[in-house]
């Protein structure tokens, strides 16, 4: 090429080929073409090339969720107590409702070494407005408390017995005083041999702390409107007359407690008050003298539950009350409330009246 056709040539620069703007189409999607942003330099991108990795982010995303959704749906099952493989039992079922711990009053949580008529008899209504419900198994493991709490559960127990719930009760190591009151009212009773059961009884306590206070200098002015509205504080000891009303009242409720006893066990009040003064005895002995029915463990007292609900094949055991991590942490209605075990505690174990168990 000459010089004057060179320096005619529109794609040169002083000898040098510039690229055709014209022709540059040519080049592939992925490099893109030249553009100019506010006076800029830049590449043009196919838009195509942007939004397919983000549709597939986002597919990934929606599946990472789905995922964790149904990982925490099968966890909250399991940790519930409630997953043993079908999520909505069907067919003829036996109510498990445990008793466990010292019995007292008040709205706390059932599980953690005391237990309440307000979560026990919510948890036996339950069970009897259940038509798939065909019997209750009470599984006792406790050493007594409250005379009247234990009354409480009695009349639950007994009410959902006289509407036709069939009930029997497994004892675990322990289940005396209020815990066998509570037991009376069922079908049958099943103790281990070595279970600790019985203890019929009342007991109410008072404590005199008087020296103590006059070693400390601690002087009290009680103004009172009766003569017994004082007693059983800590500041004095009982008067001969309120020893004497104390044990009226004992004897008052221990009657209550050894009529009960003697109907649901299918006893006279005699044969009842020649082994009621108090002591323990084991499951073996127990059933010797008429207080339990069999010996056995929980799963004997599963079997005899089945039978005695005329229940044909293997049934579904539901476990209402059994404690869980999600019972310790959110609770039922009944289980949850402003007034703190200790609270609760103080008032059943540091009443100035005293109390009865």
């Amino acid at each position: 090429m000459n010089p004057e056709d060179l320096a005619n040539s529109p794609n040169t620069d002083h000898g040098i080929e510039k690229p055709s703007m014209e022709n540059d189409s040519h080049l592939p999607e992925k490099e893109g073409r030249r553009a100019s942003v506010n006076g800029t330099p830049a590449y043009e991108h196919n838009a195509s090339v942007i939004m397919t990795p983000r549709k597939s982010r986002w597919k990934m995303y929606l599946l990472l969720v789905g995922f964790l959704i149904i990982l925490i749906g099968v966890s909250l099952a399991a940790i519930m107590g409630k997953f043993d493989g079908n999520l909505y039992p069907t067919g003829d079922k036996i109510a498990v409702i445990y008793v466990e711990g010292t019995i007292v009053s008040g709205s706390i949580y059932n599980g953690l070494g005391y237990a309440t008529p307000d979560g026990i008899n919510e948890n036996i209504r339950k069970a009897v407005e259940d038509k798939s419900v065909k019997a209750i198994l009470l599984r006792v493991d406790s050493p007594g408390g409250s005379s009247t709490a234990g009354e409480e559960i009695y009349k639950e127990v007994k009410r959902a017995h006289d509407e036709g719930m069939p009930i029997v009760v497994s004892m675990g190591n322990v289940a005396a005083s209020a815990a066998y009151h509570i037991s009376v009212p069922a079908d049958v009773i099943v103790a281990n041999p070595s279970t600790m059961t019985g203890s019929i009884g009342v007991i109410w306590t008072f404590e005199n702390m008087s020296a103590h206070y006059d070693q400390e200098g601690i002087e009290f002015h009680v103004a009172k409107s009766g003569e017994f509205k004082d007693m059983g504080g800590s500041w004095r000891g009982l008067s001969d007359e309120e020893k004497e009303y104390a044990d009226s009242v004992i004897m008052e409720v221990y009657d209550t407690f050894i009529t009960n006893v003697a109907e649901g066990r299918n006893m006279s009040v005699g044969e009842v008050k020649d082994i009621a003064d108090g002591r323990i005895y084991t499951g073996k002995k127990a059933k010797e003298l008429g207080l339990v029915d069999e010996l056995g463990n929980f799963y004997d007292a599963i079997e005899i539950t089945t039978e005695l609900a005329g229940i044909e094949g293997k049934p579904t055991v539901v476990y209402m009350n059994k404690p869980s991590l999600s019972r310790l942490l959110f609770g039922s209605e009944s289980e949850t409330s402003n007034l703190s075990l200790e609270k609760v505690l103080e008032r059943y174990e540091k009443s100035p009246y005293g109390h009865f168990s």
